[in-house]
């Protein structure tokens, strides 16, 4: 069975959900072979690389009060310790696409789940750019990658073409919020579910087409 996730590292529902997705994973275990794949969105593609501050920006984005804001934090606090992922201070919003270029050349390598776990919590609890090359770089070494190799796609600007073909045909075939969940390249769901929702449809959908 093959599982998309379809997200982006400045999407904080995204942290939740992949938490809770891998959390259903390891509840299933054994029962169903399961290949996980992360793919690339860009909530905001045209954003400058100084970012802008996170508050105005929501607020703005979503017509949000202050009270609503805090509010909604506190929600996705609480959503995060939930499926044990903590949030920090998160005081702006930057570009992303560094971030997804390097989780397309971290997939062959067998390291993509582990670079966007690092990527997510870089930006969503510690409040680190994910678009700065030393921020990339450095994170690239924490998940054993090849720090050198990685600089030379960041410089050469290589996988931005593949980055921005997927983001196409994912947007094309329909998504436009993430994260969103794509099994078997026909089932979708989208949000930050419970891990007993995604775990419940998981097999459902196995049951449904055989997956033994």
């Amino acid at each position: 069975m093959k599982i998309d996730f379809v997200s982006d590292v400045a999407c904080p529902w995204c942290a939740v959900g992949l938490n809770a997705l891998e959390g259903a994973l390891a509840r299933i275990g054994d029962d169903i072979p399961i290949a996980l794949e992360m793919q690339p969105y860009e909530l905001n593609p045209d954003m400058t690389a100084e970012g802008v501050d996170a508050a105005d920006y929501l607020k703005k984005k979503y017509g949000m009060g202050d009270a609503q804001l805090k509010a909604a934090r506190e929600t996705l606090r609480v959503r995060g310790e939930e499926v044990g992922f903590k949030f920090g201070e998160r005081s702006r919003v930057w570009n992303t696409l560094n971030a997804h270029r390097l989780l397309h050349w971290a997939g062959p390598l067998g390291k993509q789940r582990a670079l966007k776990h690092a990527l997510l919590g870089a930006y969503h609890t510690d409040g680190r750019n994910p678009g700065a090359s030393d921020v990339l770089l450095d994170l690239v070494g924490q998940v054993g990658l090849d720090v050198a190799a990685a600089r030379v796609v960041l410089e050469s600007g290589e996988f931005t073409e593949e980055v921005r073909r997927a983001e196409a045909h994912w947007q094309n075939n329909g998504i436009t919020a993430v994260p969103s969940v794509i099994i078997n390249g026909r089932h979708l769901i989208q949000g930050g579910q419970p891990a007993e929702v995604f775990e419940q449809a998981i097999r459902q959908i196995a049951a449904s087409e055989g997956v033994a």
